[in-house]
């Protein structure tokens, strides 16, 4: 699978210090996963495919280089997804933010998923 090998490091760079992360080949690129949920892809074109909160969708979508992502034939991949185009991925501080955003929910949503785990344990 062809996926940008720099932005791949870059991402590994940027997640090294989180527990539990492992890259698997989808979406057409190499996507990060941190304590099993996706976090970020690597694309071929050097853009990203980002897991955002939905809540957030309307607002990041506003930003430079950032559009709903689709899956294959227009197919819309939902509110939590974004493709964030190679050249505004590029730079250090937008880079920065999107990986932000994407650690943001995901701590979010794993989060819920642990508290949830706890509170149904016998």
């Amino acid at each position: 699978m062809a996926y940008d090998k720099g932005l791949a490091d870059r991402i590994r760079d940027a997640l090294a210090t989180k527990p539990s992360v492992r890259e698997v080949e989808m979406f057409g690129g190499l996507s990060f996963l941190v304590n099993e949920s996706i976090v970020v892809s690597a694309g071929s074109d050097g853009g990203l495919l980002v897991r955002a909160d939905p809540e957030q969708a309307s607002e990041l979508l506003a930003t430079k280089g950032a559009q709903p992502a689709e899956m294959g034939a227009g197919r819309a991949m939902g509110n939590s997804w974004i493709s964030v185009a190679g050249q505004t991925s590029a730079s250090g501080e937008n880079f920065d933010f999107w990986i932000a955003v994407a650690l943001e929910y995901n701590e979010k949503e794993t989060g819920k998923r642990r508290r949830g785990r706890r509170q149904n344990e016998p």
